[in-house]
C-alpha cells in the first residue's frame, strides 16, 4: 500500500527562485485524448462515458455512441487548432498530457505540438480508468506511449501523467525510467521528491483550475465563469509569492476549452496574466529542470 505524506512542506515551502524572480511560475496543460477514449472500434467493450456535454449520460454495451464519439472528435478537428493558435499568436508553450492511442489516429496533432516547442508527455496508451488493467498490460501501455511518442513528436517524453491511475502506475513510471517528472498528484502548490533509488520528481496537477468544470453540473455556465476562478487564483498566488513563490496549473482541454464560447475564455486569461510582471509561463519540463538545478534530493 502507498504510504501518505500529510504534512508536507509543514508551512515553510522552499524559495523556488523561479526565472526572472517571478512570484508564480504558470503552467499549461493541453490533455490529448480524442480517439483514446472508450469505443468498441478500440476494442471495448462499451462507449465512452466520462467528460463529455451529456453529463450522466450511460455508455452503451456493444455499439458506438455516435453522438459522444462526434464531441470527442470536435477536439482534434477543430478544438486543437485554435487553442494551439491562442498559445502560437501569444507566443507561449505548453505541455501536452498526450495518448498514444490518439497520436497514433492523428500524428499531425504531434506534429504540429512537436513543431511550435510544445512540451509532449506520456498520458498512457489509452485515456481509460486503469485501476482495473492488469500490472503486465499497463507496462506494455507504457512502452508503447512512448515509442510512439518519439516517432510522431521526434523525442521521447520526459513528463508523465495517467490520470486515472491503478495501484502500480507510480512504480511502474519510476521502474520504466527516462522519466524527468509526473503529475498523478494534486497535493501541493510546488514540486517535491519522493523518496527511493533514485528520487523520483512529481510536479503535482489540478482539477480546480481545470475546464472539466465546464461539464459538471455544479460546475462553469460560462467562460466567465472560468476566467474568474483562474483570475482568482492567480492573483492569491502572485500575492503570496511576494514572500513564498508557488507554482499555477492550468488543466485544458481541446473538446472542452476549443470551443468558441470557452476558448475566448482563455485568450482573456493568456492577456491578463501577460500584463503582469514577476510571472513565468513556462513548460512542465522546465519546472523540472529548474527544480533538479536549484533544489535536488537530498
Amino acid at each position: 500500500m502507498a504510504a501518505r505524506d500529510l504534512a508536507g512542506y509543514g508551512g515553510d515551502p522552499p524559495d523556488a527562485h523561479w526565472p526572472r524572480e517571478a512570484r508564480v511560475a504558470v503552467q499549461f496543460v493541453l490533455n490529448i485524448e480524442e480517439g483514446a477514449e472508450s469505443t468498441v472500434l478500440n476494442g471495448d467493450a462499451r462507449s465512452e462515458s466520462y467528460l463529455h456535454e451529456l453529463y450522466s449520460r450511460p455508455y452503451r454495451e456493444g455499439e458506438q455512441d455516435l453522438s459522444v464519439e462526434s464531441m470527442y472528435e470536435y477536439g482534434s478537428r477543430a478544438g486543437f487548432w485554435r487553442i494551439l493558435e491562442l498559445f502560437g499568436d501569444r507566443h507561449l508553450l505548453l505541455t501536452a498530457f498526450a495518448c498514444g492511442r490518439a497520436l497514433e489516429l492523428n500524428p499531425a496533432i504531434g506534429r504540429a505540438l512537436a513543431a511550435a516547442g510544445h512540451e509532449i508527455a506520456g498520458h498512457g496508451y489509452r485515456w481509460l480508468d486503469h485501476s482495473g488493467i492488469p500490472e503486465n498490460e499497463e507496462r506494455l501501455h507504457i512502452s508503447a506511449t512512448i515509442e510512439i511518442i518519439e516517432r510522431v513528436c521526434g523525442r521521447r517524453p520526459v513528463g508523465w501523467y495517467t490520470g486515472r491511475v491503478s495501484q502500480h502506475t507510480r512504480r511502474l513510471i519510476r521502474d520504466e525510467g527516462g522519466f524527468l517528472y509526473s503529475s498523478d498528484a494534486y497535493n501541493d502548490d510546488l514540486p517535491y521528491w519522493l523518496a527511493g533509488s533514485p528520487a523520483h520528481l512529481v510536479i503535482p496537477y489540478s482539477l480546480v483550475t481545470n475546464d472539466l468544470r465546464y461539464l459538471l453540473p455544479n460546475g462553469f455556465a460560462c467562460g466567465g465563469d472560468f476566467f474568474q476562478l483562474l483570475k482568482d487564483a492567480f492573483d492569491q498566488l502572485w500575492n503570496e509569492g511576494k514572500h513564498k513563490p508557488k507554482m499555477m496549473n492550468v488543466g485544458l482541454h481541446p473538446r472542452i476549452s476549443g470551443h468558441p464560447a470557452r476558448a475566448i475564455a482563455l485568450a482573456r486569461f493568456l492577456d491578463y496574466i501577460r500584463e503582469r510582471d514577476a510571472v513565468w509561463i513556462c513548460r512542465r519540463e522546465d519546472i523540472a529542470r529548474h527544480w533538479l538545478a536549484l533544489h535536488p534530493p537530498t
